[in-house]
C-alpha cells in the first residue's frame, strides 16, 4: 500500500494556525471572529456534523453558537433568522446545515445568505467567482480541504489527469472549479464523471489522481483504479456491521481494502477528508474576520 493521508493530523495542524491567526487578530484589538450554526431539526448526523464544527472553533478561539429550530419549522422562521445573523456584525459566518427537511428550499436559504459571510462557500456568487478564478471567494470547504491535502502531502498537480466522480454543487463542481485554475495546487486536466457517464471504469484508470464522491459505498473498486494513482475518498456512508460495537460503521464511496494496494497515496475514512472540512471551514471564517476588520469603500 502507498502513503496513507493522515487528514486529522493536517487538520491538526490547520487548527493551530487559525489559532495563532486568531490570537493576531485579537492583538490588533479585534474581537474573536464569529462562526453561527443554524441547525433544523433533529438529523443525527447533523448534529455530530454541527457539534464537531463548534468544538473545533472553541479549540481556535473562535467565538460559536449553534442556533437550534424544529423540524418543521416554517419558511420564514428560517429565513427570518438568516436575516437577523446577516444583520449582526459580531456573525463573520453563517452556515446552515444540510440536508433540510424536505418542505425547506435549500438553495433559497443558502442565496439568502449574504455573500460574505456564506463561509461555507455556496452562494452563486462564491461559486461563480471560484470558478471564474477571482479573488475574494469562499471556497467550499471540502473541496478546498481536498486541494490542502495534496499540497502539504507534496503531490503534484499540475499536469495531472484528475478525475472526480460526482458532480455536486458541494464537491464536484467547485473541486473541478478550483484544480483547473492557473496556480499553486492546480493546473490540473479534469474530468468530471457522473451517473450518465459512459465507459466509467476505464476513464477512472485514466486519472492520476482519483476523487470519489459520489455517496455511494464502496463504488469505487480496484479495477477502476491505475497503478500507482492517488486516490481521495470524499464519500462517508454507513454500513451494517454485526462486528463493530454499535452494529454499523463508516466507510467511503472507495473499497479501501481492494483499491489500497495500488495507489502511491490514499486518504482513510473515516479521518481523511472529514477532519479537513472542518479546518477549512475554520480558516474561511478568521478570512472573513480578516476581510471585515479591514472594510473597503466602508462596507463590513
Amino acid at each position: 500500500m502507498g502513503t496513507l493521508i493522515d487528514g486529522k493530523a493536517m487538520a491538526g495542524q490547520i487548527q493551530a494556525e487559525v489559532a495563532l491567526g486568531v490570537q493576531a487578530l485579537c492583538a490588533e484589538g479585534h474581537r474573536p471572529p464569529g462562526l453561527a450554526a443554524v441547525l433544523v431539526g433533529e438529523d443525527p448526523a447533523s448534529q455530530v456534523y454541527v457539534r464537531n464544527k463548534h468544538k473545533a472553533c472553541q479549540g481556535a478561539g473562535l467565538r460559536s453558537e449553534i442556533f437550534r429550530l424544529p423540524a418543521d419549522c416554517p419558511r420564514e422562521q428560517l429565513l427570518g433568522l438568516v436575516d437577523l445573523l446577516n444583520a449582526d456584525p459580531s456573525w463573520d459566518g453563517i452556515l446552515v446545515q444540510l440536508p433540510l427537511p424536505a418542505h425547506l428550499d435549500e438553495q433559497e436559504v443558502i442565496e439568502r445568505i449574504q455573500p460574505h459571510k456564506d463561509v461555507d462557500g455556496f452562494h452563486p456568487v462564491n461559486a461563480g467567482r471560484v470558478l471564474a478564478g477571482l479573488p475574494g471567494a469562499f471556497s467550499p470547504a471540502t473541496p478546498a480541504g481536498v486541494q490542502e491535502m495534496l499540497k502539504r502531502s507534496g503531490i503534484s498537480v499540475a499536469g495531472a489527469h484528475v478525475v472526480i466522480v460526482g458532480r455536486s454543487n458541494i464537491v464536484g463542481k467547485p473541486m473541478a472549479s478550483l484544480l483547473v485554475q492557473k496556480g499553486e495546487g492546480a493546473d490540473a486536466t479534469v474530468t468530471v464523471c457522473h451517473s450518465r457517464t459512459r465507459n466509467l471504469p476505464e476513464i477512472c484508470r485514466q486519472a492520476d489522481i482519483l476523487v470519489a464522491a459520489i455517496g455511494r459505498a464502496r463504488f469505487i473498486t480496484a479495477d477502476m483504479v491505475k497503478e500507482g494513482a492517488v486516490v481521495v475518498d470524499v464519500g462517508i456512508n454507513r454500513v451494517e456491521d454485526p462486528s463493530a460495537p454499535k452494529g454499523s460503521r463508516l466507510v467511503g464511496d472507495v473499497d479501501f481494502e481492494g483499491v489500497a494496494p495500488r495507489c502511491s497515496a490514499i486518504t482513510p475514512v473515516p479521518g481523511g477528508v472529514g477532519p479537513m472540512t472542518i479546518a477549512m471551514l475554520l480558516r474561511n471564517t478568521l478570512d472573513s474576520a480578516r476581510r471585515r476588520s479591514r472594510p473597503l469603500g466602508g462596507r463590513v
